[in-house]
């Protein structure tokens, strides 16, 4: 899986858990209570950029985990391979 197709499904899954979430009625700012409401050019500025990052963090942390399994996956069957030429030799002469 390459970074666009962790980008792609990380976007669906954050969109459809934000449409599956309620969000709040109003989005308090300012220390005096002034809020703007759900819905507004300022919430919803807010909204995009919070989630930005947070897609932006998770794509890297998947595309990260990713890549750190599969080069031990890699690792493990070259591991494999060196164990299995090893033991081929001992077999071979132990049954003589």
């Amino acid at each position: 899986m390459d970074k666009k197709q962790i980008e792609k499904l990380v976007a669906e899954k954050v969109d459809a858990a934000l449409k599956a979430n309620d969000t709040p009625k109003k989005f308090f700012i300012t220390e005096n209570g002034r809020g703007v409401v759900d819905g507004g050019d300022l919430y919803n500025a807010v909204l995009s950029e919070v989630l930005s990052v947070v897609k932006t963090a998770l794509v890297d942390i998947i595309a990260e985990v990713h890549a750190n399994v599969s080069a031990e996956k890699a690792a493990e069957k070259t591991i494999k391979k060196s164990a299995e030429k090893v033991e081929e030799p001992a077999t071979k002469t132990a049954k003589k």
